[in-house]
């Protein structure tokens, strides 16, 4: 069992059934699975995306300069943390926002000393602003966090149950790894469940990452108590 986890959930997990935005429904599903976790003594910290709204890769150009367009995607996440904070609280489970960018008048400023008295009172911490620089996917930017908050295991989850050597979506003699070391998971070009930059930030400061699926009942509960879910890259 691990004493504190980073739990990765992609803007396209938080907008559930519709084509974008918020869907809450699954955030408060979301909520009952991270739940028992907390009730087990296991600390957690959440790097949200953004997707679910806007990418700055999607509307950079035609007059939008890149740093303003990766600047809105951060926004984004920060809608996200703020809802997902509201819900998690009004299903009776304590949580709070900060931002990695000053916007106080909206959320509380990140700092190091600030999450980990949250953690402490046992409070759910969510992330927005990504690692508050342009050009930084918010998968990096969990990997980071994960080694600044001290966090044991980084838990991405995903659409699928696993790592596949190709798309399960799309092929149907596609198999799972259960296990992957870092330079497998860099040196593949048919795998592609974080970018290279995140990975290598696990491979240097030998962060496990484990890639589940979200929709399985538990599964959250499972990798937090280190049990086989999904795949490990290590």
């Amino acid at each position: 069992m691990y004493k504190r986890i980073l739990l990765k959930l992609s803007g396209e997990q938080l907008q559930g059934q519709y084509d974008s935005g918020f869907d809450r429904e699954r955030a408060h599903w979301i909520a009952e699975q991270i739940k028992p976790v907390i009730a087990d003594g296991i600390q957690v910290v959440i790097m949200v995306g953004g997707g679910n709204y806007v990418r700055g890769s999607q509307i950079a150009g035609d007059g939008i300069q890149p740093v303003s367009a990766h600047n809105i995607g951060m926004l984004s996440t920060l809608m996200n943390s703020i809802a997902l904070s509201d819900i998690f609280n009004s299903a009776n489970l304590s949580t709070r926002a900060l931002s990695s960018v000053k916007i106080d008048q909206f959320i509380d400023q990140y700092t190091f000393r600030r999450a980990l008295s949250h953690l402490e009172k046992n409070r759910v911490v969510v992330i927005g602003g990504g690692i508050g620089r342009p050009f930084l996917t918010t998968d990096t930017a969990a990997l980071n966090l994960a080694q600044e908050m001290n966090c044991d295991v980084v838990i991405k989850t995903t659409k699928v149950d696993g790592v596949y050597d190709k798309d399960p979506t799309k092929h149907t003699d596609a198999v799972k790894y259960d296990k992957l070391s870092y330079q497998e998971a860099l040196s593949s070009p048919t795998i592609s469940v974080m970018d290279n930059a995140a990975i290598g930030v696990a491979m240097d400061e030998h962060k496990p990452v484990i890639i589940c699926d979200l929709l399985t009942d538990g599964n959250i509960k499972r990798a937090a108590s280190g049990e086989a879910v999904g795949t490990l890259i290590s």
